[in-house]
This record gives structure tokens, C-alpha cells and sequence, in this order.
């Protein structure tokens, strides 16, 4: 079992480092839409590459993500029912979920995508839209972050296997400590304030 939990250890190292990577794709379509509206407000003029590459980014982010999002505990769960539960079924229903389910989901939808994505390539497939994107890299978004979720699926089996057999504390337990978005949002305060007060000082000065 020592091996197998290096392997979930290593899964969540990489999980952990592409989910905040991919955090910055936000920003990046944030900052589009944003100069989109303001180029199109300002010189009546825009491109179907600026609208396409905004939900490029959010596919990204919720296909890429969604590993990063199971290794989290983010994703819904009906806890109305399993909180009836002791522990140990609950790890029970958890590990029937992601290998009877998960898993074969994962495999299902990289089988039938894939394909798409490499005939999408090799046609240099572009987008019908005039002045659209090449399509071939947002297809190719579906089976990677499927990829990614069923890697990080055999992760969250091997921790609950061993936290059944006493090796590990408790795997659904939540990091103690802000979530992401409390960072998030106590980092805009902060800010928000600074720039305040830089403000203030400016307006008081001679």
C-alpha cells in the first residue's frame, strides 16, 4: 500500500499545481471581456476571436479543473443522505462512486472524444464564425480534463482503500483554514483598502 499512497501523494502534488496555474485563466478572461467592451464601446469595432477565445479559457478552466476540484472536496455531494451514515459506509459509497461511476465515465467520454480532437487537428479545423479561432485546442480540452479527473479519481480510491485499512486520517476532511474564495476575497479587501489610502494620501498632499 506504501507505493500506492506515493502515487496518490505525487497525483495531488500535480493535481494541486495545475489547478492553480489554471486559476490565472480567469483573469486572462476577465481582462478580454473587459478590453473587448471597452474596444467595442470606444471604436465600434470587434472580432468573433475576442468572444471565442473567452469561452475557450472557460472551458479550460472548468474541464482542467475539475480534478483540482474533486482533490478539494468541492464537488456536490447529497450529505443529507450520506451524513445519516457512519464514517466508514460513507468511504464505502465514495469508493463505489468513483469506481463504479467515475472511472468508467472518465474512460467513456475520453474514448468518444478523442477522436473528434484529433480529426479536429488534422483538418486544421477553424471555427465557422468569420475571424473565429482554430478548434482543435478547445476539443482537445474534453479529453484532457477527463484525463485529469480520472487521474485524480485514482487518487481519492487509494486514499479511501487506506483510510479503511487505518493508514490515513480521514481523506473527505475538508483543509483546515480559509477556502480559496475567503483568500480571494480578503486579498480584494486588502487591496481595495491600500488603494484607499494611497488615495486619501494623494488627495492630501500640497
Amino acid at each position: 500500500m506504501a507505493p500506492l499512497l506515493t502515487l496518490s501523494r505525487l497525483i495531488d502534488r500535480g493535481t494541486e499545481w495545475i489547478g492553480r496555474w489554471v486559476a490565472w485563466l480567469v483573469l486572462g478572461a476577465v481582462l478580454i471581456s473587459a478590453i473587448n467592451a471597452a474596444v467595442r464601446k470606444a471604436f465600434n469595432t470587434s472580432s468573433n476571436a475576442y468572444l471565442e477565445i473567452q469561452w475557450y479559457l472557460f472551458a479550460a478552466v472548468f474541464l482542467l479543473a475539475a480534478g483540482y476540484t474533486m482533490l478539494r472536496q468541492g464537488h456536490v455531494k447529497i450529505d443529507v443522505i450520506s451524513g445519516r451514515f457512519s464514517k466508514r459506509t460513507q468511504i464505502w459509497i465514495d469508493i463505489i462512486g468513483l469506481a463504479g461511476f467515475v472511472l468508467p465515465l472518465v474512460y467513456v467520454v475520453i474514448h468518444l472524444s478523442l477522436p473528434l480532437a484529433i480529426r479536429s487537428y488534422v483538418m486544421n479545423e477553424y471555427s465557422s464564425n468569420a475571424g473565429g479561432l482554430i478548434r482543435w485546442p478547445v476539443f482537445a480540452m474534453l479529453p484532457l480534463g477527463f484525463a485529469l479527473l480520472g487521474i485524480q479519481a485514482i487518487s481519492e480510491l487509494i486514499k479511501r482503500i487506506a483510510f479503511l485499512r487505518g493508514l490515513i486520517p480521514d481523506p473527505t476532511q475538508k483543509p483546515e483554514g480559509k477556502s480559496d474564495e475567503e483568500q480571494l476575497a480578503e486579498f480584494m479587501l486588502l487591496k481595495s483598502e491600500a488603494a484607499a489610502r494611497e488615495q486619501a494620501a494623494l488627495g492630501k498632499t500640497p
